[in-house]
């Protein structure tokens, strides 16, 4: 068992399950957070590519949005296109400032007669100050349902076939960034989400704390469910090339940077930061947002120095040693005319400069949602 939590950190409605099962509980975005289990993050990363892992993620934040101009007002405060999603279908999506710098990188749920949208949990307070500045031009109302709102995410390939067997609903008719309300361990309207941050097949169940530790015990029961932490978590979203906030991404950099310009529909209308980003997409994009990997067996770890053409150029912004191929891989922000892939980098290491190349991500080319 770990050490009580101190009073300043908040605890999820699984801290305790986590906590007899062994994990190792550390801070993160505010929260006691398991960051792996006696298993350790390599088998738990493993598990997920080959069959299935569960996360407690539920100290991510939960915005409800409702009104007549619900889908205007996230159309506003985002830059995808709200307007264009299905009843019951999601996306991925950016917040920006007036800077058209990222504020935070989001989900979009849009339901028949409210919009969920789902934030990282150390900017939720930020989010929920910056998006409410908007919400005066608008006939829409906007409430934080973050603290009653546990989150789980099912993922591997076999997620499918697990999760089944706990639910009435057919999984099979949800495609992916898609979502459906449905019964799951005998508990009604959890929101059945077919999304993840690992690249593989699986779901995210939202529904209250209340629930959190019968549904656990209920997916985790039969033993063929590996828990899974933060660790494995970082390490199957890297390897996927998907962003973390405040590592990847975050109020110094812009979509266009950060190579979520897919993400940016510049003719969907107005939009916070988008002149911002008119005039950048006007005058060229100076730095870009690349994955490397190395030959090497050195670890590249967050905040290493990089060097383009033997000159300083920012740090590493996440690194790895990838699990499922053994190599170290990384991200950092290098000048675009270095961002091709095939371009040499270094990054210095305890004193040595270490080569590196640039790769096109993802680095992991097996996973299910490719």
């Amino acid at each position: 068992m770990q050490d009580q939590a101190p009073d300043t950190l908040k605890r999820t409605p699984l801290t305790d399950t986590h906590a007899e099962l062994g994990a190792k509980l550390v801070p993160f975005a505010g929260y006691l957070m398991p960051v792996q289990y006696p298993s350790g993050i390599t088998n738990e990363h493993k598990a997920v590519r080959q069959n299935a892992g569960l996360f407690d993620v539920s100290h991510m934040g939960e915005f409800i949005v409702t009104g007549p101009q619900m889908v205007e007002f996230v159309n506003y405060v985002t830059t995808n296109d709200v307007a264009a999603l299905a009843i019951g279908q999601a996306q991925y999506s950016t917040i920006l400032n007036d800077r058209g710098t990222i504020e935070d990188d989001c989900l979009v749920y849009r339901s028949v007669d409210q919009i969920m949208m789902v934030v990282n949990a150390s900017n939720a307070a930020k989010d929920f100050a910056h998006i409410s500045n908007a919400l005066r031009q608008f006939d829409a109302k906007l409430v934080d349902v973050s603290d009653e709102t546990a989150l789980l995410a099912l993922q591997g390939p076999n997620a499918a076939a697990i999760l089944q067997r706990h639910t009435d609903t057919d999984l099979s008719a949800i495609k992916y960034y898609h979502f459906a309300f449905g019964m799951v361990a005998g508990i009604g309207g959890i929101l059945i989400s077919r999304t993840g941050y690992t690249g593989e097949d699986g779901f995210e169940l939202y529904f209250p704390n209340k629930d959190a530790v019968a549904v656990w015990n209920a997916l985790t029961a039969s033993g063929e469910v590996t828990p899974v932490g933060l660790g494995a978590r970082d390490t199957l979203r890297l390897e996927m090339g998907m962003a973390l906030y405040g590592n990847d991404i975050d109020d110094t950099v812009t979509p266009l940077e950060a190579n979520l310009q897919w993400l940016v529909k510049l003719k969907k209308g107005d939009f916070v930061g988008r002149d911002a980003l008119v005039r950048q997409k006007e005058q060229g994009i100076k730095k870009k947002l690349v994955g490397f990997s190395s030959a090497e067996r050195a670890f590249p770890r967050h905040g290493y120095p990089v060097f383009v053409n033997g000159e300083a150029s920012g740090e590493v912004r996440s690194g790895t040693m990838s699990p499922s191929l053994n190599i170290p891989i990384g991200t950092a922000y290098v000048p675009a005319d270095s961002a091709a892939p095939g371009s040499a980098l270094e990054i210095e290491i305890r004193g040595k400069r270490i080569p590196v190349t640039v790769e096109k991500t993802p680095f992991y080319k097996e996973a299910t949602h490719l």
